[in-house]
């Protein structure tokens, strides 16, 4: 049964907008909390040269394929089940790794996992791409996203909007190299990093 989420819709394509200019030409996207499927669809069909594989911690299976289906888009793989803190994933390589609003909403124990995951599956150079609402230097750029932060943390306490500072030292530790960060709407970042060569 296909689900919705509203926001996936209004973020897709200022979503798509920075995945065209940083994924590579070809090869396998390993997408990182893919929810309801619609971004899988909807980026799958616009970068055919590419096969998407979707994940979730419990996949929404069916969703996943009937938005693959309606959209056309034939590189998108059967949802598998996958937790980012898990040492153990069940894919053993990818050209490219994707997470959107995941690391918030979920304990510091995933932003590690997922770094220290796609560490051991992505080649030199290859990229993981963020996206979602982050603080910086501590601080919020909207009172939104303060209350946002709040509302999470009520629901658990390991939750919350991340700094990016804590972000970019994290995926220093597993050898990862920023490589941008690009402003969307709703107060919303893409942030890109790179796989070091060495």
């Amino acid at each position: 049964m296909k689900q919705f989420a509203p926001a996936a819709e209004r973020n897709r394509d200022p979503i798509l907008e920075v995945l065209r200019a940083v994924l590579p030409p070809r090869g396998l996207v390993l997408e990182i909390g893919c929810g309801t499927g619609q971004h899988a669809a909807h980026f799958a069909a616009a970068l055919p040269q590419l096969d998407w594989q979707p994940t979730d911690r419990a996949p929404l299976v069916d969703s996943v394929a009937a938005w693959a289906a309606e959209a056309g888009a034939v590189n998108v793989r059967p949802a598998l089940a996958l937790d980012a803190a898990a040492a153990v994933w069940p894919v053993d390589a990818a050209d490219a790794v994707y997470c959107a609003n995941v690391i918030h909403i979920s304990p510091w124990a995933t932003a590690q996992g997922l770094f220290a995951g796609a560490a051991r599956r992505l080649p030199p150079h290859a990229p993981i791409v963020l996206y979602g609402p982050f603080r910086f230097a501590g601080r919020f750029l909207a009172d939104s996203n303060a209350a946002f932060d709040a509302s999470l943390r009520a629901r658990d306490a390991s939750w919350g909007v991340r700094d990016l500072d804590d972000v970019k030292a994290l995926a220093a530790e597993h050898g990862f190299a920023f490589d941008r960060l690009v402003e969307r709407p709703a107060n919303n970042h893409v942030v890109v990093f790179r796989r070091d060569a060495a």
